[in-house]
């Protein structure tokens, strides 16, 4: 069975919307509401559809919306998105760890305070988020199918990306759908449960937090345990794509979600593995694997015509021999040009 990443389009609303629903919670970038679901596939429309790539320096935040198609049945499994530039429409806050340290020379003691500090350090990087598929199709490694065929779009379309990407994962959510984290530090000044502010945010942007949250420090040593206890975990669903960003160069580096207080990675772009180790290369022909055959993520077509699918390929340093499976996945034949990496 062949699998395919590509563009979404506006008939696939139904389709993010019952993914959307699935989520349980803490998924900011799809939420279960149909208006700002097109609202996205809207945005996106339009970045698909802008072949100028303009000045890096004043590039716009635009938004990729990836759909992962099952071929044999036509339904859609999953999707991911990707973001130019965060924090070019509104502010992008995150809340970065700092520790203050003091010396009372009368007790003879020194005292390290860690403190959450409101920022919007990384305001102008590119983001990978929006990543989910479907629960009953979390084998076969399609996960990193999607995860992954990111990073060859982001190669295929390099200019429209900041130097530096980031990625948001989910935090911990108690079994009532709630945050320990939000419950302990946000939510104390917004007058709102988790749920209420996280879907608050999916729909209208996140302008309510710097106009009501406080800007001054936050100790950590004044939070309730849970919320301690919560800041940079992942969501028990997310330890895998955490690994898989470390795996492609991805650190923390202190920061965290102002909601969850999941944590936040990040990389230099042009540092991440499946984005340095891009290829493009010719296809010389269509054939059956033989035994010098590798596995690979491959690639074509620009914006809207992005494909991106696994393969078996044979590559001699001048091009590639694709198989047919995947030749037929991508719509490519001898003479094309596609990207790959290996998987």
């Amino acid at each position: 069975m062949t699998h395919v990443i590509r563009a979404a389009r506006a008939a696939d609303l139904d389709h993010l919307y019952e993914m959307a629903k699935l989520t349980g919670g803490g998924f900011t970038n799809l939420p279960p509401d149909r208006r700002a679901l097109t609202a996205k596939l809207e945005r996106a429309a339009a970045a698909f559809a802008n072949t100028e790539e303009g000045d890096p320096e004043t590039q716009r935040d635009e938004l990729f919306v990836l759909i992962l198609e099952d071929l044999a049945t036509r339904e859609v499994r999953g999707t991911c998105q990707i973001f130019t530039r965060v924090g070019q429409t509104w502010p992008f806050y995150s809340y970065r760890m700092a520790t203050l340290t003091q010396h009372s020379k009368e007790l003879g003691r020194t005292f390290r305070a860690e403190m959450l500090n409101l920022v919007t350090d990384l305001e102008g990087s590119s983001e990978v988020g929006g990543l989910f598929l479907h629960p009953n199709e979390r084998a076969g490694g399609l996960g990193m199918l999607l995860a992954r065929s990111r990073y060859l779009f982001i190669a295929m379309h390099r200019k429209r990306f900041a130097d530096r990407i980031l990625a948001e994962l989910r935090g911990v959510i108690d079994e009532r759908g709630g945050s320990p984290f939000w419950d302990g530090v946000a939510g104390r000044f917004f007058g709102m449960n988790f749920q209420e502010a996280d879907y608050f945010n999916a729909i209208n942007g996140n302008q309510f937090i710097a106009d009501l949250m406080p800007k001054h420090p936050v100790y950590i040593a004044m939070l309730p345990e849970t919320a301690r206890s919560a800041i940079g975990l992942p969501h028990p669903s997310g330890r895998a794509a955490m690994r898989m960003l470390e795996t492609e160069g991805f650190a923390s580096e202190g920061y965290f979600d102002i909601f969850d207080g999941g944590p936040t990675m990040t990389a230099r772009t042009d540092k991440v593995h499946s984005i340095a180790s891009a290829k493009m290369v010719p296809v010389k022909e269509v054939r059956a694997p033989d035994a010098t055959a590798s596995r690979a993520l491959v690639a074509t077509g620009r914006l809207a015509d992005f494909r991106c699918t696994f393969a078996r390929i044979m590559a001699d340093g001048e091009g590639v021999a694709l198989d047919p499976d995947a030749a037929q996945a991508l719509g490519v034949c001898a003479g094309d040009t596609v990207w790959h990496v290996a998987r």
